[in-house]
């Protein structure tokens, strides 16, 4: 088993007075990192995440769990520990950049290196703006530089110290979408070559996918999920990171088995043998079935039959919104020379790798 080099245990943190008065902003989560690792808190606005932050930070001071960092107790609400922030050696990057106008970028990246002598200083500053690009620009000042500019500043300025976690809070949302993808990606790769612990909050799926090796899905101050990119889209364990997270809809289906015992997914598109025969966690009955864009194939040799409601060009491919005979709605990906007019009836058939089922939940 991988030591986890970030280790969060049953973390609690409430607001708003004592007893039942109290909301739990953070509420019994639990998640590790390994060393080198990169996680990513997801979620809608105030589900918990900046504020699971900022404790791991030392800026909150949470009412139960624990927090480990190295090995060392940086928090243990049971004990009485909380370590302050100064001491974790936890580097911060917000959503502002906050970098000082009045400082040249190589002054900047300097700031937090006072224990330096001046050639070493010289020297470290030099590595991180080599690190991030930037080498050309250290006499610049903050307001010449371009927003993705500014923000690789304030990580060279974080990394500077080298902290043993790096956390970063939001920071590319005061960027354009395209932008922020195509930082996101060099952010990564920064953080790799220096093997940097960190951990993101953001609320964008693109930023999360681009970034984490594990991603983290919160609700109501809950963890759902913690899990590979791969694994949350997939294989979500809830219904709300399944809705939450990527394009699908749910089908109306039915798990039963056949004469010979073997458990078997009745759809309005077919039917589809269970992994190994056996039946989904919840049992057998009436469920929902999640269905990708990519599970739904364009094929005009299928007998099932769809109707073209709503179609957004991607570029490569097409996102079309489809209606069945049977009235349930799908989605599809298809190559955009497939071009096809809203009203056009095409052919779709399954192609499930993954089967992700909930048992239906009644009627509101």
């Amino acid at each position: 088993m991988i030591p986890m080099f970030l280790r969060v245990d049953d973390l609690v943190v409430r607001f708003g007075g004592s007893g039942a008065l109290a909301r739990a902003a953070v509420d019994h989560v639990s998640l590790g990192l390994a060393e080198g690792d990169i996680g990513v808190l997801l979620g809608p606005s105030g589900c918990g995440k900046t504020t699971l932050l900022r404790s791991i930070a030392g800026l909150e001071h949470p009412q139960g769990g624990r927090i480990e960092l190295g090995g060392d107790t940086v928090v243990d609400a049971a004990q009485g520990v909380h370590r302050a922030p100064e001491r974790r050696r936890i580097g911060m990057v917000f959503q502002d950049f906050a970098l000082f106008p009045h400082l040249t970028v190589a002054q900047n990246v300097g700031f937090g290196l006072p224990e330096l002598g001046r050639a070493e200083r010289r020297q470290r500053v030099g590595e991180l703006l080599d690190l991030v690009g930037l080498a050309a620009m250290a006499e610049r000042w903050p307001h010449q530089l371009s927003g993705g500019q500014q923000q690789r500043v304030a990580l060279a300025r974080a990394l500077a110290p080298r902290p043993r976690l790096l956390l970063l809070d939001e920071p590319f949302s005061s960027l354009d979408v395209d932008l922020r993808e195509r930082l996101a990606h060099e952010i990564r790769a920064i953080l790799k070559q220096t093997r940097t612990t960190a951990l993101f909050v953001t609320h964008d799926q693109l930023e999360a996918f681009a970034l984490g090796d594990h991603i983290g899905v919160m609700r109501h101050g809950r963890l759902e999920q913690w899990a590979s990119p791969y694994a949350l889209y997939h294989e979500p364990a809830t219904r709300f990171v399944a809705e939450f997270v990527g394009h699908g809809v749910f089908m109306p289906a039915r798990v039963d088995t056949d004469g010979a015992g073997r458990a078997e997914l009745r759809t309005p598109m077919g039917r589809w043998p269970l992994p190994d025969g056996l039946p989904p966690a919840w049992g057998v009955g009436p469920c929902d079935l999640l269905l990708r864009a990519d599970d739904i194939v364009h094929d005009d040799a299928s007998a099932v039959q769809a109707v073209i409601e709503r179609k957004a060009f991607r570029g490569s491919e097409f996102l079309y919104t489809l209606r069945l005979d049977s009235g349930e709605a799908v989605l599809a990906h298809v190559p955009s020379h497939h071009d096809h007019h809203i009203g056009e009836r095409i052919g779709i058939r399954l192609e499930l790798d993954h089967i992700v089922t909930f048992a239906r939940q009644p009627a509101a």
